[in-house]
């Protein structure tokens, strides 16, 4: 919406965005700056629990800080100080960040900074029907079971040109099974012929069957995503660096990448950041390219070390057919490496809340993080920064080590991404071979599978799915 990637000043800490000319809500109002405004001070509001919240704690507080400077959003005619978020005239906002933020445009751009009408805001009730400013609206929803989208009459191309309206609507059905949706893309029958997922992978049962059907070779894609899998270590209570390192050189990453689905699930990982990420290198400090199935002897030799062969791990995973399986590879590589392993299974519906627990009783668990844009900033400081350990957080191994803390402080204050990303690499390396609070098991990909009836179909490097804004129908 906006006329360029935005304007920075004040060393990184001012943003100024001007708005496109011919901007209409589905409605045919014109959307101005104070719809922007209202959209992102409803991210104050307490029932906002879901989604990015980059903006609202840049603006005005660190986790749940942010929202005692408006704690009921803008519902009740407050509003943020235009020292923190101003809107001179119809077409201008201007964020006045605490600290330089160079990925401001990234953040900007994530879904839910958005306009939003303010008497059309339904508060909890409005993700059923948000009011559209984009090139399709809500037809029909039925919720947890489908969606239609249609075209938007009130929606400009000419003020879009990444966006398209080629298709008449999107029929959007949920619940799809892997196995289910690549069977009905191998048939290419009726209906199925114009289908497509947004993030449904082939079924890894069936990963050679499509291979080897020569009409897919057109109609799939195999891509890296910015998503990585991990074992992190609770550094709580595996203090011994050594032990922690053990731990490390003895994880099989291609064996448990092998129970995932194997070449087209992933690539086996050798550092923190995927190679998604700007400023990546292939470092590898584990030698996993070499060893992928671990390297049982230096574990032994760290652990003798440390005068900890023998030690008791807590290894806990979820009770899903696939980390099942992947729990007695994990459990047999580290036995072979001298420790003892002590395997707890938790219920897969409540893993997530029992390993962000900061006070588990656990040593090892499988982790993962998806960065929300291409720039470390969003895969580091969540990950490893001491001060946002808490219960329900991603500091999943408790890393709390001041000099990493003070290095995210300088590379989050340097003015240009591009100069920052090889900082980020170093000190996401140097968190790996220093720290150890966990290991990179496997970097996600995704293989899709589509109907022979569309055509624009693409890969969105950013959110890692299907990219949806120029399909068509032949």
């Amino acid at each position: 919406m906006a006329t360029d990637a935005g304007t920075a000043s004040d060393g990184g800490k001012t943003w100024t965005f001007t708005l496109k000319d011919g901007l209409k809500f589905e409605d045919g109002s014109p959307i101005t700056s104070q719809d922007v405004r209202w959209g992102i001070e409803r991210l104050y509001a307490s029932y906002q629990s879901d989604g990015p919240l980059y903006i609202p704690q840049w603006l005005s507080g660190d986790g749940n800080d942010f929202r005692k400077a408006l704690p009921d959003g803008p519902y009740d005619g407050k509003h943020l100080p235009s020292s923190v978020l101003d809107t001179p005239n119809d077409k201008t906002i201007v964020f006045h960040f605490r600290q330089p933020h160079a990925d401001a445009p990234f953040a900007t751009a994530m879904p839910n900074v958005a306009p939003v009408k303010a008497e059309k805001d339904t508060k909890q009730k409005y993700d059923n029907a948000p009011f559209s400013s984009g090139p399709y609206k809500v037809g029909d929803y039925k919720v947890g079971k489908s969606l239609t989208l249609v075209r938007n009459e009130h929606w400009d191309p000419r003020t879009d040109p990444i966006r398209h309206q080629y298709a008449d609507r999107f029929d959007i059905s949920f619940g799809h099974q892997y196995a289910d949706s690549t069977r009905r893309f191998l048939a290419d029958q009726g209906s199925d012929k114009t289908t497509l997922s947004f993030s449904n992978a082939v079924a890894p049962e069936m990963t050679e069957k499509v291979l080897n059907q020569a009409d897919t070779k057109g109609r799939r894609l195999l891509e890296v995503q910015p998503y990585v899998d991990y074992i992190s270590f609770n550094t709580d209570r595996l203090k011994d660096v050594r032990v922690r390192k053990a731990l490390a050189y003895a994880i099989p990453n291609g064996q448990i990448l092998q129970q995932n689905g194997g070449a087209t699930a992933g690539v086996i990982a050798t550092n923190f950041l995927s190679p998604a990420m700007d400023g990546y290198r292939p470092t590898d400090p584990f030698d996993k390219k070499a060893k992928p199935a671990g390297d049982p002897e230096k574990a032994k030799a760290l652990l003798k070390e440390a005068g900890k062969l023998g030690q008791e791990i807590v290894y806990a995973y979820a009770n899903t057919d696939v980390q099942q399986k992947v729990s007695v590879v994990v459990t047999q590589a580290l036995e072979r490496a001298g420790f003892t392993v002590q395997k707890k299974e938790v219920d897969s519906n409540t893993w997530r809340t029992a390993i962000a627990d900061v006070k588990n009783k656990f040593d090892i668990y499988r982790t993962s993080w998806g960065a929300d844009w291409p720039v470390s900033s969003t895969v580091v400081p969540p990950l490893y920064d001491g001060r946002q350990i808490a219960d329900g957080a991603q500091n999943y191994g408790h890393l709390d080590n001041a000099r990493v803390n003070a290095d995210i402080d300088r590379i989050n204050a340097i003015p240009d991404v591009k100069q920052a990303a090889p900082e980020w690499q170093k000190l996401a390396d140097r968190v790996l071979t220093d720290d150890v609070p966990g290991v990179p098991v496997f970097y996600n990909r995704q293989f899709s599978l589509w109907g022979s009836g569309l055509g624009g179909v693409k890969y969105h490097p950013v959110y890692g799915s299907v990219d949806p804004t120029g399909v068509f129908v032949k």
